[in-house]
């Protein structure tokens, strides 16, 4: 391999070929948009690690698929080859990473389809908003519930879908045995006086509780997602700020696109985006991020950047 520049090898980690540890082979990393790959593509990219690499593959904790022993030469060999079937490397850079999703859209536990709106997120936001220059990466999880198993309070911006309940204690007759309290691990459904009553502070809104009293005394209230701001993990983890809110997918998705714009207009160059909430305040910044202030700007603040 003739020797790259600097500057050539940082080009290339940029579209998701990183230099490994022996100075001499590139890690190609795919993205899969949404932790999912139809046969036909996983077909390819084995096909691509027997022929270019070392024959097999490795996964990242966000779901892209790594194929490393890439020598420099055929990196070219590899973009048209995953062309041929949709796929692309990338996912590195100061900017919107691709998109990590649980398995809500299947699992028991799911509240909504996670994998769904990960694919939505990731067209609006990482094919999208490729080109925008933020002052560090910028991590988004899906999670379909609050077991948390996509970790979206440590992630730069994280959602988490919830089912909300609603009491009617005219309805609860007191019964000895309650499904409601023992359906509920967080211990907020507790019987007092032979009357049910729910604790929202202790309440995760998994809406495992609601439909199973016999007389209807517990029943969907709102249905949507929270949203958290600023976790990150790493040598300096940070748990992510709650927004005091249930937002609709629609509005899930504005507030995503204002936190970005917040972030580019706000944040320091190298800095993470809890960092900046942590210089900032986080309840400025919720404060702001609740209102239409960045939308109104977001052509000023887009035309501002460059890459």
């Amino acid at each position: 391999m003739a020797k790259l520049t600097a500057e050539k090898i940082a080009e290339l980690k940029g579209q998701g070929f990183i230099m490994q540890r022996d100075k001499e082979h590139f890690v190609c990393r795919i993205v899969t948009v949404d932790g999912t790959m139809d046969s036909k593509k996983i077909r390819k990219v084995a096909e691509i690690s027997e022929k270019y690499g070392e024959g097999h593959m490795t996964f990242t904790s966000r779901l892209s698929i790594e194929i490393r022993g890439i020598k420099y030469e055929d990196i070219d060999k590899v973009k048209d080859e995953l062309k041929e079937v949709g796929l692309y490397a990338g996912g590195t850079g100061a900017r919107v990473r691709p998109i990590a999703s649980c398995k809500g859209t299947v699992c028991v536990w799911g509240l909504l389809d996670t994998q769904e709106l990960s694919r939505i997120i990731h067209e609006r936001f990482y094919e999208g908003w490729y080109d925008v220059k933020l002052p560090h990466k910028f991590k988004i999880a899906v999670g379909g519930c609050p077991n948390n198993c996509a970790k979206p309070d440590l992630n730069d911006l994280g959602i988490m879908g919830q089912r909300k309940p609603k009491l009617d204690q005219d309805r609860c007759l007191g019964c000895k045995k309650c499904a409601v309290e023992e359906t509920c691990k967080a211990g907020a459904a507790k019987r007092v006086d032979n009357k049910m009553n729910i604790d929202f502070d202790k309440c995760r809104k998994c809406g495992q509780c609601i439909g199973k009293c016999h007389f209807d005394a517990v029943e969907l209230d709102k249905e949507g997602v929270k949203i958290f701001l600023g976790g990150k993990w790493g040598k300096l983890p940070r748990v992510g700020d709650l927004v005091n809110n249930i937002f609709t997918v629609e509005e899930a998705l504005e507030f995503i696109e204002k936190s970005i714009l917040y972030y580019k207009e706000y944040g320091k160059d190298g800095e993470r985006f809890g960092d900046m909430i942590d210089r900032i305040g986080f309840e400025q910044v919720e404060k702001v991020l609740l209102t239409n202030e960045m939308m109104d700007r977001k052509e000023e603040i887009l035309s501002a950047q460059s890459m």
